[in-house]
């Protein structure tokens, strides 16, 4: 596929180099599935609240995917059953310097850890002025992410403060649901408006509808609408450019040749979800681009020099 030079595969955005911070991990398998015994330690540079915060926003439960190249954070909810999906990813190498990881074995060298973004989030908060630190991997009452964060001081002596942080361990058996999800076959791809705009906008049509049109065409024109039996309401915009994705983005060998450039494809999707995805967003893209196939989803994405976040709607009739 010959897609955009910051997106580094059919899906996933590229992530730039993030300077600083460095990572060591040390793991160990004595037993794989629903009883994994494993130890690890992250020490790392304290830029990642901002993305769980905004991770906590979309979901109160997700998973956190560790391999040897990558961590993700995934949501994966049946989009063909009306429930939503995120999938964002961080490069280890742009996050530390040193990276080490053990998983099961060398076929499946990963780990999966179901944990409650929102307790990680406010455990990172609190030490964001910290000199140091280490999150790691341990069995307490349960498995934990435990954060030690060594906090600057005056004096000689370190000042030390713990987090403890539940997970779940998912078995290996379940893993395939978490992987990458695949391209949707969009008829349109977009640049957003800027994001705090879209937000305000949105706002405002939450107060007289439950759910929102999305629009847009290849002549970079987007709209959002609302429709109810009192009152009509659409927001314009213009001239927001479109992504130049190869010819074979799609599945059909391209979204743009199958259609006129001023024809408009468009979702009709829960408006609570889309503000869901706005007022958390703390990433401050540097791109931030959506995918509309007709009728059937609207695919989200945004771009940033140590991060992409994509998420996932469905259309409803």
């Amino acid at each position: 596929m010959n897609i955009p030079s910051t997106v580094r595969n059919p899906v996933t955005a590229a992530v730039e180099r993030m300077a600083g911070g460095c990572v060591n991990v040390a793991k160990n398998h004595r037993s794989c599935d629903s009883s994994l015994l494993w130890r690890c330690i992250f020490v790392f540079v304290m830029t990642s609240p901002g993305v769980v915060t905004t991770i906590s926003k979309l979901s109160k439960m997700c998973v956190l995917r560790l391999t040897p190249d990558n961590l993700f954070f995934v949501l994966s909810g049946k989009v063909a059953n009306g429930g939503v999906s995120m999938w964002c990813e961080l490069s280890q190498a742009n996050f530390f310097d040193e990276y080490q990881m053990e998983g099961v074995s060398s076929e499946a060298n990963e780990i999966c850890l179901e944990v409650t973004p929102e307790n990680l989030s406010r455990a990172l908060k609190t030490v964001q002025n910290a000199k140091t630190v280490k999150v790691k991997l341990t069995r307490k009452h349960c498995p934990c992410l435990t954060i030690a964060a060594e906090l600057p001081t005056l004096s000689s002596t370190s000042r030390v403060v713990t987090h403890d942080v539940p997970v779940d361990v998912i078995p290996r058996r379940l893993w395939h649901e978490f992987k990458e999800p695949s391209m949707p076959d969009f008829d349109v791809s977009i640049y957003l408006p800027p994001l705090k705009t879209m937000k305000n906008v949105v706002d405002r049509m939450k107060n007289l509808s439950n759910f929102l049109v999305m629009e847009a065409n290849w002549s970079g024109e987007m709209n959002l609408k609302i429709e109810t039996d009192l009152v009509a309401v659409t927001t314009h915009f213009k001239d927001l450019g479109n992504p130049q994705w190869g010819d074979d983005a799609s599945q059909d060998g391209g979204g743009r040749r199958s259609r006129e450039a001023e024809a408009m494809a468009q979702a009709r999707v829960d408006i609570r979800r889309l503000q869901q995805f706005l007022i958390g967003q703390q990433v401050n893209p540097s791109k931030a681009m959506c995918n509309i196939v007709h009728q059937g989803l609207v695919h989200l994405i945004l771009l940033h020099e140590d991060v992409s976040l994509q998420y996932f709607i469905p259309a409803v009739a």
